[in-house]
């Protein structure tokens, strides 16, 4: 540490701080536009000048680190009048339009200029214009004519996202920020530009004038989408909330937000809201109150299980649900007899089921140290935008980052190494690694690799997680979802314990490490699945805030089962599944209920509701409770949200229960267990189609990344057929078929296609990691 002299104070600082940082975080409010901690340094604002003692000019604060014995002022008459100067040139094309511009109120130029800007300006000149530019639903550059060049969402894009989407065009006082080609904005973390820009010159346009900051109530909550939990502010007004902003979380998301998590608040108002609960009668859908839907529900349940016994009974729940809700959901499944009751909608394979408890396997602030990252099937940028974030700023910092997957997926980071195959062929390439560790290190290799041959990639992904001393071995989601995951799992797992690399693994949605504290799946041995409740046994089934018709790995067989059951009971805060539903329970959102979400770090974040839910809609713990009351079930008797908490969680250690290695090893020839023939379907889950909510929030349906799903064929398979870019073709399996645009994807293996499940137009095809065929229209 050095010790600093600021304005007659002594401070103690790291050597080669930034002075501006250090008078921050020692309450001295230095002035900047610039500057922002998280990105680089381009001095170019000139408003942090300070008084350096022996230093003949004023210097900038942020690009001066401070030395041992520095005397600073920053309130000198020299820097006060410096100030002034840059104001003015800040001020002169400037439009004065405060009172209509939404950054009023929380605006560092409106701040500054009461300090150190002049009743009169002396320039008399043309103000210039700067033309209207489209940027894309999200982002508003409706007034560019504000923006003072900080080129701050210039940074962001380059050295946060991952891409470059801003840029600065012409020279001197002509010079403006503008988009490339006049292209849209389509990084999954934009609005963060809207929040480093300290002017009104980029603004929300989901939020554009419809209140101002100071008539604003704030409310903390956590993200509904993703298994990081980033931490949120929930605006309000009038009961209705504005807008979501991030709060500062340096051990969660930093002080960012992804788009995700930012814009998908517009869904809470919804034009398909449920209000009111909803009963199908004569195949019509109609209006009821809470105590006849709840009798009613209460009459159906009772019956088919008196008819078709208590297994007869199924409940799938979103991941999304808060841990309270899970928790009484698998509950009231239980009292009544039945262990069908499931979250990981999209797996298929739960062998490991009661010998691991899924999670990252480390602190998401580890991963910045890492020096060696292997990541098995994952679309990062869609399944955690945020901790991709992280993984690319550990990369630029010189981490050495590995994939396999079935896609050359462009995660816009360095990767050094990158083994692309069918999934089919996934568990002969790790063995592969496998193989490759074991000769490197003199062990015996295993015998069910047999003489597996080892490629060059595979070695090279081997000698990497023997190098450095942070290594990290990740599953992703992806690899979950495939047909072998427990097989996968313990190739990982054998790599991660002979390299000394950490074992982690990115669980689905919000809250599934939640989840599983809350048992909210088939007790291990009890012989039930998701396959078995996607059957004719199952009678009736409970929805907890998922839509299966989009949710599941074969979305045509669990339609099926919907549409033979005698009962099915939507508790779902939209109108939803209404050709297999019979029963709709309105349901609060999370910024409407009091909750806790368990992020994959195993962080328990607890939170409150931010607006009244509208209409008749109540939180779906209180809804499940009084149902348990209705089915005459012991032990339903909460008064709160946090009781039902306290009781989940009551004397468990989460980090000891949290556990990857499941302890066994494999005992079969990969390469003989999934045949290699035909064409494999890979499929992602497109951002804004992730959960029912962001399906539902217009803005974010109007991004690129909302558009309807292309066939991306192999480029042999695409010649082939003689199609050009965007012709339509035929894909089917099993289960139905779907005529959809094609394009060429030139990263794709020449056996595999990549079209996205959890959409509409793809809902009817069938099993997502299965066979597909193609042809021509």
């Amino acid at each position: 540490m050095v010790e600093i002299e600021i304005d007659g104070e002594k401070i103690k600082a790291e050597p080669g701080s930034s002075l501006l940082q250090v008078a921050l975080d020692s309450g001295k409010p230095i002035p900047h536009f610039c500057y922002h901690k998280k990105l680089s340094i381009t001095a170019s604002c000139r408003m942090c000048l300070v008084e350096v003692d022996k230093t003949p000019k004023l210097v900038p604060a942020c690009a001066t680190p401070v030395t041992e014995g520095m005397l600073v002022h920053t309130d000198s008459v020299k820097v006060i009048e410096a100030r002034k100067a840059v104001m003015e040139f800040l001020l002169i094309n400037h439009p004065l339009d405060c009172p209509v511009c939404d950054q009023g109120g929380e605006c560092l130029l409106q701040d500054y200029s009461v300090g150190y800007g002049t009743s009169k300006a002396r320039f008399t000149g043309e103000k210039r214009i700067v033309f209207v530019k489209n940027a894309g639903p999200l982002i508003s550059m409706q007034e560019m004519s504000r923006c003072i060049q900080c080129t701050r969402c210039v940074r962001f894009g380059e050295e946060i996202g991952g891409l470059m989407e801003f840029g600065m065009v012409n020279r001197g006082d002509r010079e403006e920020i503008t988009t490339f080609l006049n292209k849209n904005v389509n990084s999954e973390l934009s609005g963060n530009m809207i929040d480093v820009c300290p002017v009104g010159a980029l603004t929300s346009k989901p939020f554009r004038f419809s209140a101002r900051g100071w008539e604003l109530a704030s409310h903390r909550s956590v993200s509904p989408h993703d298994g990081l939990g980033s931490n949120m502010n929930v605006q309000t007004l009038r009961g209705q909330v504005m807008r979501v902003l991030p709060i500062e979380n340096e051990a969660v998301n930093e002080c960012w937000l992804s788009d995700r998590d930012r814009f998908s608040y517009e869904a809470l108002n919804s034009p398909e809201r449920l209000t009111v609960p909803m009963v199908k009668q004569d195949n019509r859908w109609i209006e009821t109150d809470w105590e006849t839907a709840l009798n009613y529900v209460t009459h159906g349940l009772k019956s088919i299980s008196r008819d078709h016994g208590a297994s007869s009974l199924a409940a799938l729940a979103s991941p999304q649900a808060t841990l309270e809700e899970l928790s009484l959901l698998q509950k009231l499944v239980r009292k009544m007899g039945s262990e069908k009751v499931e979250f990981r909608l999209r797996q298929s394979d739960f062998t490991l089921d009661g010998k691991i408890l899924p999670w990252l396997g480390m602190k998401i602030e580890e991963i910045g140290s890492l020096d060696q990252v292997f990541v098995i099937g994952s679309f990062l940028r869609s399944e955690a935008p945020l901790l991709a974030a992280r993984f690319r700023k550990a990369a630029i910092n010189g981490a050495r980052v590995s994939m396999l997957h079935a896609v050359d997926d462009d995660w816009l980071m360095p990767v050094e190494n990158r083994f692309i195959g069918s999934p089919a062929k996934w568990l002969s390439m790790l063995g592969e690694i496998i193989t490759a560790v074991a000769i490197k290190k003199g062990m015996p290799v295993p015998d069910w690799l047999g003489n597996l041959p080892v490629t060059e990639t595979a070695d090279r992904i081997a000698a990497s997680l023997m190098d450095g001393e942070n290594r990290a071995i990740i599953l992703g989601a992806l690899a979950l979802q495939h047909e072998q995951a427990s097989a996968l799992h313990m190739a990982a797992e054998w790599l991660a314990e002979n390299t000394g690399a950490k074992f982690g693994v990115l669980t689905e949605g919000a809250n599934a490490t939640g989840a599983y504290l809350a048992n909210a799946f088939p007790t291990p041995g009890s012989g039930q699945t998701l396959s078995n409740i996607a059957s004719d046994s199952t009678k009736a089934f409970l929805l907890l805030q998922t839509e299966p018709e989009l949710d599941v790995a074969d979305q045509p067989k669990m339609k099926a089962a919907l549409q033979q059951a005698e009962m099915v009971v939507a508790l779902t805060p939209f109108k939803q599944s209404l050709d297999v539903a019979d029963v709709l329970l309105p349901v609060a959102l999370f910024t409407e209920t009091s909750g806790t979400y368990i992020n994959f770090e195993g962080r328990v974040q607890s939170f409150e509701g931010a607006v009244a839910p509208p209409g008749e809609t109540r939180p779906a713990w209180k809804v499940l409770r009084v149902l348990g009351n209705f089915l005459d079930l012991p032990e339903f008797d909460y008064d709160s949200s946090e009781q039902v908490r306290d009781e989940c969680l009551h004397n468990r250690n989460i980090d000891a229960e949290l556990n990857n290695v499941c302890g066994l090893l494999l005992e079969f020839d990969a390469s003989e267990t999934v045949s290699e023939t035909g064409i494999r379907r890979i499929a992602d889950v497109p951002l804004y189609f992730s959960d029912m909510i962001v399906r539902r929030a217009p803005s974010l349906q109007q991004t690129q990344a909302a558009a309807e799903p292309l066939v991306h064929l192999p480029a042999a398979l695409f010649d082939e057929m003689g199609l050009n870019d965007r012709d339509k073709v035929r894909v089917w399996q099993e289960q139905g078929e779907a005529v959809l645009p094609a394009v060429k994807d030139e990263t794709l293996p020449d056996n595999v296609v990549r079209l996205a499940t959890g959409h509409p137009s793809t809902a009817m095809l069938g099993p997502i990691n299965g066979w597909i065929g193609v042809g021509r229209t």
